[in-house]
């Protein structure tokens, strides 16, 4: 909690450089966005439930991103699905690169998770860039996926099991 106010900093100055891919709520949906707090403690809760695993991405000890498992299920399907976002001053740098490939190293290797999907709108070149580096896999397009800026956005899906990574997605960035 003590880093909301850095959080909704980085936010509020990146507006311009996040909004075009950042999820919103459709008008006749239910509750709203409660910020950071409100985030943070529905994290928390998912994450105690084995559900999601939230990440502050820091570069020299400063907050400067944010990476999230979401959706996690177990059982006979054990994935979940991933997101992102960065400091526009700190994008094309490889930050939010190593960042994917450790938290899926993570849920591979830690959690035992099987499969890790990431949806980026096709029109979102620098995000596509990262799953290209590490190797995932274009699923195809899913029309109308999620709520973005506003509208219902295509998507376009990405995949990696565990099979497909033969030491770690670290490895794969050297």
């Amino acid at each position: 909690m003590r880093d909301a106010s850095t959080w909704e900093r980085l936010r509020r100055d990146n507006a311009g450089w996040l909004g075009p891919w950042e999820s919103t709520r459709p008008a006749d949906a239910s509750g709203g966005n409660g910020g950071y707090r409100s985030l943070t403690r529905d994290l928390i809760r998912q994450g105690r439930a084995g559900r999601a695993l939230p990440f502050v991405v820091t570069y020299d000890d400063a907050m400067i991103g944010q990476l999230t498992v979401t959706g996690i299920t177990w059982g006979s399907a054990r994935w979940a699905q991933m997101g992102y976002w960065v400091d526009e001053g700190y994008a094309g740098r490889g930050i939010i690169t190593t960042a994917v490939a450790l938290a899926c190293d993570h849920c591979f290797f830690g959690l035992g998770l099987h499969r890790i999907e990431i949806a980026i709108r096709p029109e979102n070149t620098a995000s596509l860039r990262v799953v290209q580096k590490l190797g995932f896999r274009t699923i195809g397009l899913s029309p109308n996926y999620l709520h973005i800026n506003g509208m219902w956005r295509d998507h376009l899906l990405h995949a990696v099991t565990v099979e497909e990574v033969e030491v770690s997605m670290l490895a794969r960035l050297s």
